[in-house]
């Protein structure tokens, strides 16, 4: 008998908002789009999941949340506002999946609503891939609230959570359907935060733009000095060349190119070694520092180019090296995240390296000795700035 076949294409699209106050009544952005989009012949609802650091740091948020809903009435807004703790532990306990899962049978959230995550990476990572696998897909928006996500993953189309003591072992591709950038919550972030989701948009500048690269050496002491028109730019420049990137020819990485994580071999391993003592935006910033410095001792990249990176690193308050990520013997266990990198691809290791500021390389082979060179080269830099 003859075999059947079947093609087919399906189109995804969303927008990326930047605003200031989201919940403002007076701001209606967000009841706008939900309006625009209802075209459900049945009672649709929202539920919100909150980073459990932004519920802090704005504790007015949950009353601004049904002020606004009451003002902008039209869609069923759920009262009960679940808060899941921020940063990685909300995706390595399922117990916070299972809890957005639970929300779902319980307030009978169906198809045609909406789960809405407000925090950091790891929660919005952690509720997209409760929304994707609810009901088999229920919409998802994203609010980001920390550098990191408005600038990298909250704009992007991949969620999970981490299984097996390993990043990102379980997850879907799925966009969401809107995403809204507020740069209020920025306000409120740490030092630390604010510089942490820095090392995302050098990475992105590296391999895509060397001009955005040189505004970045520019700004430096603007960005150190949280000044928020440049922060504003840095977020969005970020997010256009992201978005560029997705409509690429492999948005869903069903090959083993992964360009956008340059640096993130070892920053994953390294967040799992530092029991996630090292937050993923300073570990990307080690991560960049180590595979800059091995771009250029393998040839690839001039020693100009390379102390450009290192310096910037540095003006932007980043730690360049780790003990944990330095190579001291064949089996260091940093050095088992190429393996683990490896899987995660799905085939061939394909590492990023760099050949100029804004141009990459894919390698498929990496020289332990080389990195072991790295790793001193950077231990002596870090401890010279140090004294």
């Amino acid at each position: 008998m003859e075999h059947l076949h079947q093609s087919f294409t399906i189109k995804f699209e969303y927008n990326v908002y930047f605003t200031t106050g989201l919940f403002d009544t007076a701001n209606t952005l967000f009841s706008d789009f939900l309006l625009k989009n209802n075209t459900a012949e049945v009672q649709r609802k929202i539920f919100f999941v909150v980073d459990s650091g932004v519920a802090e740091a704005h504790p007015e948020l949950n009353t601004q949340l049904k002020d606004y809903f009451y003002a902008h009435p039209g869609i069923q807004l759920i009262p009960d506002i679940l808060i899941v703790p921020g940063g990685e532990g909300v995706k390595n306990d399922p117990i916070y999946f299972e809890q957005v899962v639970e929300a779902v049978n319980t307030y009978g959230i169906d198809r045609h609503s909406y789960i809405a995550a407000i925090g950091g990476g790891s929660v919005l990572d952690m509720v997209g891939y409760a929304a994707a696998v609810s009901h088999r897909g229920i919409k998802h928006i994203r609010i980001p609230t920390t550098v990191l996500s408005q600038n990298d993953s909250g704009i992007g189309v991949k969620n999970g959570i981490n299984y097996f003591g390993k990043k990102n072992f379980l997850g879907t591709f799925a966009p969401p359907v809107v995403v809204f950038n507020d740069d209020s919550f920025l306000l409120t972030l740490s030092d630390r935060d604010w510089r942490s989701g820095i090392s995302e948009a050098i990475k992105v500048a590296l391999i895509k733009d060397a001009e955005f690269f040189t505004w970045l050496e520019n700004n430096a002491a603007l960005l150190v000095q949280r000044d928020m028109p440049t922060m504003n730019y840095l977020v969005w420049r970020c997010a256009q060349l992201h978005i560029e990137h997705i409509a690429s020819k492999d948005p869903f990485e069903s090959g083993s190119s992964r360009p956008l994580d340059f640096g993130h071999w070892s920053a994953h391993k390294l967040e799992y070694l530092s029991n996630f003592e090292v937050r993923h935006g300073e570990a990307v910033a080690m991560g960049i520092a180590l595979d800059t410095v091995y771009s250029q001792l393998s040839g690839r990249l001039s020693v100009n180019d390379s102390n450009r990176v290192i310096k910037l690193l540095q003006n932007l308050g980043f730690d360049i090296i780790h003990p944990l990520l330095e190579v001291h013997r064949d089996d260091s266990p940093i050095l088992t995240g190429f393996e683990e990198f490896r899987e995660h691809l799905g085939g061939q290791l394909t590492i990023m390296l760099l050949t100029a500021i804004g141009v990459g390389e894919e390698v498929h082979e990496v020289d332990v000795e080389l990195l072991k060179q790295a790793g001193k080269l950077l231990h002596n830099l870090q401890h010279q700035q140090v004294q």
